[in-house]
């Protein structure tokens, strides 16, 4: 009965808190979360669930599963953010599941319990599982494929559904990110064979079953896209993948070691606990990891890490599939470290070291709760800030001591005392993020003050800046002014006077406000505001956030 309520807390509340709740919390984020919920908001407005579209122009950069899925949830659950953003929580939820597999396949119970734990407080695993992207999808898939493979060579049987589903979640995989839901599966599962000296065993994964299960699932999309817009090909598989990947076409170069750090700080709360681990189970425990286990794992981590860390493109979502091997490691870790610490009970103390590496971390974390307290640009009161933040304090203050005197009366404690305090953590402090990120990283405040003070049927011009939001939030298609960046390929679609009336230059812009009696206008402060007021003497400022303005522009 114990174990049972065990699993429950591990594998369904405590995720359903972290992952579910907080999801309506906080407005859409630009540019990511807007734009990734304006494409299946356009879907269902238009019935046209095959051409991607933003701002009413093609959008190729990414293929439609998730666009697909948050579509569906419209329909279910509204346009809003928690339907939004629930893919992704539910593809995190996934992973904590199919890591919990993974544990009991090569441990027992207890070890799935731990890697899924650890997983679902991993700080990389909660931040990006809470917002709209692609990335979170992907690595479920991704994950889901690799284990299916590994499944089908590590069993005696060899199953086939197993090879089946390996190229089913493949083509998932490729609907939801491209390519790389292809070469990641393909790759693990060959390079391991080969590190394993089973080179013979390499030709299995040819199946005819199997490629016309991937193409009746991937294909379709492709063939009808393609058709309608002939110069899909090019675009999606040249310049989004081989491109991006090997050259610096979409400005996101970072130095080749950019992704150790980003491990390492995802891996918060529980990389502070490795070294404690790794000495309180180091004697007597020879082979913690079998070599199937290890080598499998290993392949997955290196080659994932290897194939990020030499592209041209990199940004912090990508490494999302490394999470759950590394959970896995870090559970059994932790499993034999708990047990070995319940024989010795509370005589054997944590050292002052490895003490002082939990104390730094929560002093970190709690330094990045109170930095909107330091004078900057976004600067808050305390009066205003230190409601939304004494929560989280609180439980990361409870993580220095509670869980130590856990321990010190029962024995035992320590870590799940820890994992329950964090969990409370990473759910509690959705509030202030969102709090504080808001006024300059989200278009609802500004789109509530068009609404409010924009009249019915003027056109809303973007100056200087594309938020997708916008449209989102008030359906009404704003015109973009200099700031065309990714819908420019879309925009060259258009039919001129279409493109001249809703992807304008500056030039043209001013020129159009000399025609018209009066433009209503958003920008961002700084040069766009300061430019506007050089060029149009007549603005008027309808309202404000210090980030972005709402003004009102006539001519002289």
């Amino acid at each position: 009965m114990q174990d049972r309520a065990v699993k429950i807390l591990v594998l369904f509340l405590i995720p359903l808190l972290v992952y579910v709740v907080p999801l309506p919390f906080s407005p859409l984020m630009e540019p990511d979360e807007a734009r990734y919920a304006a494409i299946p908001s356009a879907m269902n407005a238009t019935g046209d669930y095959v051409t991607p579209r933003l701002k009413e122009v093609v959008y190729f950069e990414k293929p439609p599963l998730s666009y697909w899925a948050t579509a569906v949830f419209f329909r279910i659950f509204g346009e809003n953010e928690f339907s939004s953003r629930l893919f992704a929580a539910l593809s995190a939820w996934g992973c904590i599941l199919l890591v919990y597999r993974m544990g009991l396949f090569f441990h027992d119970a207890r070890t799935g319990l731990y890697a899924a734990a650890v997983l679902s407080t991993f700080l990389y695993h909660a931040v990006i599982s809470r917002i709209n992207i692609l990335d979170m999808p992907l690595a479920f898939l991704v994950c889901l494929a690799i284990w299916s493979g590994f499944r089908y060579f590590s069993s005696v049987e060899r199953r086939k559904a197993r090879l089946y589903l390996l190229y089913l979640f493949s083509a998932l995989a490729f609907l939801a990110k491209g390519l790389i839901g292809i070469v990641f599966p393909l790759g693990v599962i060959v390079i391991w064979l080969a590190v394993s000296r089973r080179w013979r065993e390499i030709p299995g994964l040819f199946s005819p079953i199997g490629i016309m299960v991937f193409s009746v699932v991937s294909l379709p999309w492709v063939i009808l896209v393609q058709r309608e817009n002939p110069d899909f090909f090019r675009f999606f598989f040249i310049q989004e993948h081989f491109l991006r990947y090997a050259t610096r076409i979409h400005q996101h170069f970072e130095p080749f070691y950019f992704y150790l750090p980003i491990i390492l700080l995802g891996t918060l709360p529980w990389c502070a606990f490795l070294p404690e681990a790794l000495r309180g189970i180091r004697k007597g425990k020879n082979g913690l990891f079998g070599s199937v286990e290890k080598r499998f794992l290993l392949t997955w981590l290196g080659l994932i890490l290897l194939f990020f860390s030499l592209s041209s493109s990199k940004l912090v979502p990508y490494v999302a599939p490394l999470f759950p091997p590394l959970a896995l490691f870090f559970g059994h870790l932790f499993r034999l470290y708990e047990e070995e610490r319940e024989a010795f009970g509370s005589e054997k103390a944590v050292s002052p070291p490895y003490r002082m590496a939990v104390i730094l971390q929560t002093l970190l974390l709690a330094a990045l709760l109170l930095a909107p307290l330091f004078p900057h640009k976004y600067q808050l009161a305390w009066d205003n800030w230190w409601p939304w933040i004494a929560f989280p304090l609180f439980m990361l203050l409870l993580t220095l001591f509670l869980p130590d005197l856990i321990r010190k009366r029962t024995g035992r404690g320590r870590l799940p005392t820890f994992y329950l305090l964090f969990a409370l953590f990473l759910a509690s402090v959705a509030l202030p993020a969102a709090r504080y990120m808001t006024p300059y990283k989200s278009a609802l405040p500004l789109s509530r003050a068009i609404q409010e003070r924009v009249p019915e049927g003027a056109a809303v011009y973007q100056y200087g800046i594309s938020l997708y939001g916008i449209d989102f939030y008030t359906g009404m298609r704003t015109p973009i002014v200099d700031d065309i960046g990714e819908v420019r390929y879309g925009s060259e679609k258009l039919p001129p006077e279409e493109k001249e009336r809703y992807f304008l230059t500056s030039d043209s812009f001013f020129r159009l406000i000399q025609t018209k009696r009066e433009i209503y206008c958003v920008t961002k402060g700084g040069e766009n505001l300061e430019r506007l007021k050089k060029e149009v003497p007549g603005l008027q400022v309808l309202w404000h956030n210090d980030a972005y303005y709402l003004v009102r522009l006539k001519r002289s």
